[in-house]
């Protein structure tokens, strides 16, 4: 299987090449399948055309977004690339996906909801971000399938 893991110089995705390369050092140096870890460089995830130009020259057949506007306070400033990044950039992914017929596994944050629970939050609790970070972060989310 070719498996994308964009973000790779975020945290998710460093940890994610950690546990490909223990892999292939216990099992024979050869891993069963094939990880392109790419970043900015690579794939830029604020250019819609940068995506799509990327995405007509390769196919894969699970697409694992570690990538995103992470600049939680600066976001209330840069609304517009936050919402790009976070939300539309998933929104494309999800169609690529699609069409390639891809799994996509998308990676989001805590900051969909407004931190006022007594409890631990689950994936079925209702969302309520309070800010432009949250807000884009739970835009991209409901364009990916569950």
């Amino acid at each position: 299987m070719r498996i994308l893991v964009t973000g790779k110089n975020s945290q998710l995705g460093r940890s994610i090449q950690n546990i490909v390369n223990t892999d292939t050092k216990i099992g024979n140096n050869q891993h069963p399948n094939d990880f392109i870890f790419v970043a900015r460089e690579e794939l830029d995830l604020s250019s819609e055309s940068s995506i799509s130009h990327y995405f007509d020259n390769n196919k894969f057949d699970i697409i694992i977004n570690c990538a995103a506007y992470k600049q939680v306070d600066k976001a209330e400033q840069e609304a517009e690339l936050a919402n790009q990044i976070n939300h539309l950039t998933i929104k494309q992914l999800a169609s690529i996906a699609s069409n390639q017929r891809a799994r996509l596994i998308h990676i989001s944050t805590d900051y969909v909801f407004d931190g006022e629970s007594d409890k631990p939050y689950i994936e079925t609790d209702t969302p309520d971000p309070i800010n432009v970070y949250g807000r884009t972060k739970l835009a991209g989310e409901k364009h990916c399938k569950h």
